[in-house]
Parts: structure tokens; sequence; C-alpha cells
């Protein structure tokens, strides 16, 4: 299993990758976070960029 924390809803530029092995033993490890424009958070914000679309073409049919 792998998670990721520290992420402070996409304004993180480190977080913290936790990968359990089967054994039960943890390895953890930063990484950089490379969220670069305002429109990539926000994507990140919506659980990715399909989501995003999606939610997009969702509201256009409800209006």
């Amino acid at each position: 299993m792998i998670s990721i924390t520290g992420l402070q809803d996409g304004a993180a530029k480190q977080a913290t990758v936790t990968a359990k092995r089967q054994d039960g033993t943890e390895l953890k490890f930063q990484v950089q976070v490379l969220l670069l424009t305002p429109k990539e958070v926000e994507y990140f914000r919506h659980g990715g960029i399909l989501h995003y679309v999606l939610r997009q073409l969702a509201s256009k049919k409800a209006a």
C-alpha cells in the first residue's frame, strides 16, 4: 500500500510517501510536489483532470 501525506490541498512543495511492504515494513521518503500553475492545483483539488472536466460538463447540462 502507498500513501501520500502533507499535500496541504495542493499548496505544499514537498510531501511524504509511505510504502508498506507485504512483510509489514515501511519505506518513507520525501518527494517534490510539482503543481506549478493555479490550474494544476485546481485539477488536483477536483481529483484529477478527468474529474474536473466531467464536473464542468455536468454543470453545463444542469444550467
